[in-house]
């Protein structure tokens, strides 16, 4: 008993700098989904509030109940479908929408009680679970070089390069260099330690040099101390419509939710299993159940609470990458979203610069399960590859799990190998089209 306390003690430490740095990596959300869903009428305070009572709550859940080391939190992604085409492009009321979400939530539970989200998991073929958590990678890699504003677009090239000569891109390669160098060295907390000392180098800039480049990162200064306290908001606590969101009309509305949320959520927790060894015995993603049923409380909670739909959040790999394997790097994530409800303000000290090394450096992470695809079988590999690239190159995990199902039916019907088309991955398929016809 007496040696086992120290393993326990070392293990417990690093659940708990996992469970950081996962916040680190999501804390985003915190202001982000605010900033979008206010531009649809709804008050930037109150879907603050919204979103950290969500993200606290659910996480929670996610560490008691199913314990997995996976952040939930409102979705990137659904936010924008929730402002830009729900309200703004269909002409809904905020309110009405927020209906539509707490019904796509209803929808997610039902389909989780029948182990309607489970089969379809278990129908994904084993290449393309490989290519989600490969792909997974690449796009968290894209968020990452892209917070740092080291990839930028060109309308000549689509995307290209920024100047290495700019004062912030040079503190990203910084960051990036020397999170690498604790990671490969195995340092404690070395994740954390490169968000805390990229925060520390990215200080002076717009205060001692650099004042151009922070100016065109959006603001004078790249790390900002404005205030400590903001009082919370709940106005928008139930204030969700819900008879109105069941018109005949609203109904693609929640399809768009609840199929988007669906294989967002699938494809994030058969990714990151995959990177993370977090399966179980058939090779599934550990918990599976538990796990949908979580993603399918906290849709139906937004709704309430007032923000879009929640969702099992893939920056969660930086956590495991940390080292956490177990519900408590979720409860720590998910307690340090909390105290948000008084200190927001905070939040603006770590810049996008500071944990987008991370982002980085977990893509290269996730990357291992690329190398056991069969790439000379083809009639597994197209179906894998399209699945991997269309992830960072659509922007959406969504589409590129859609087009590695679709492609593997249409391939393995084609070659007459319909032994590999089991009638759940048939109903995986249906969905898939109704996912691409709903309008997202």
């Amino acid at each position: 008993m007496l040696t086992s306390l120290p393993t326990a003690t070392v293990h417990r430490r690093t659940e708990i700098l996992a469970g950081i740095s996962t916040f680190l990596a999501t804390m985003y959300i915190i202001v982000v989904n605010p900033a979008i869903l206010s531009q649809a009428g709804l008050p930037f305070s109150g879907v603050l509030t919204a979103t950290v009572l969500l993200s606290f709550f659910c996480s929670l859940m996610m560490g008691l109940y199913a314990r997995n080391p996976i952040v939930v939190a409102p979705g990137m992604g659904m936010n924008a479908f929730f402002t830009f085409t729900a309200v703004k492009g269909m002409g809904i009321q905020p309110e009405v929408a927020l209906g539509a979400v707490f019904w796509a939530g209803v929808l997610f539970l039902l389909m989780s009680v029948l182990n309607l989200r489970s089969a379809i998991v278990r129908a994904i073929p084993q290449p393309l679970r490989y290519a989600v958590s490969a792909g997974i990678g690449l796009f968290i890699t894209l968020i990452g070089f892209e917070n740092a504003k080291f990839i930028i677009a060109n309308p000549a090239t689509l995307v290209g390069i920024a100047h290495l000569n700019d004062p912030i891109i040079l503190t990203f390669v910084f960051g990036l260099l020397l999170t690498s160098v604790l990671v490969i060295r195995d340092v404690p907390g070395a994740i954390i330690i490169g968000i805390v000392l990229t925060t520390l180098v990215a200080w002076p800039i717009g205060r001692w040099w650099g004042d151009a480049s922070a100016i065109n990162f959006g603001q004078k200064t790249l790390v900002n101390f404005q205030s400590v306290w903001a009082t919370p908001d709940f106005s928008l606590l139930g204030k969700l419509d819900l008879m109105g969101s069941l018109s005949w009309s609203l109904w693609p509305v929640i399809f768009a939710f609840a199929f988007t949320d669906l294989f967002d959520s699938l494809s994030t927790f058969v990714g990151v299993a995959e990177a993370g060894a977090l399966q179980d015995e058939q090779g599934n993603p550990r918990n599976l159940n538990r796990s949908l049923l979580t993603d399918a409380v906290a849709t139906t909670l937004a709704g309430i609470l007032g923000t879009s739909p929640g969702t099992a959040y893939i920056e969660s790999a930086v956590g495991i990458a940390q080292g956490g394997r177990t519900g408590l790097t979720a409860i720590v994530a998910g307690c340090c979203f909390l105290p948000f409800l008084f200190l927001s303000p905070l939040l603006s000290v770590i810049p996008a610069i500071a944990t987008a090394p991370a982002l980085v450096l977990v893509g290269a992470f996730m990357m291992k399960p690329v190398t056991r695809i069969h790439w000379a079988k083809l009639d597994d590999a197209l179906p894998a590859f399209l699945a991997l690239v269309l992830i960072p190159f659509s922007y959406s995990i969504t589409q590129g799990l859609i087009w590695g199902f679709l492609s593997w039916t249409v391939i393995k019907l084609a070659i007459g190998k319909t032994n590999e088309l089991p009638l759940s991955l048939w109903v995986v398929d249906i969905f898939c089209v109704l996912a691409l016809t709903s309008g997202h």
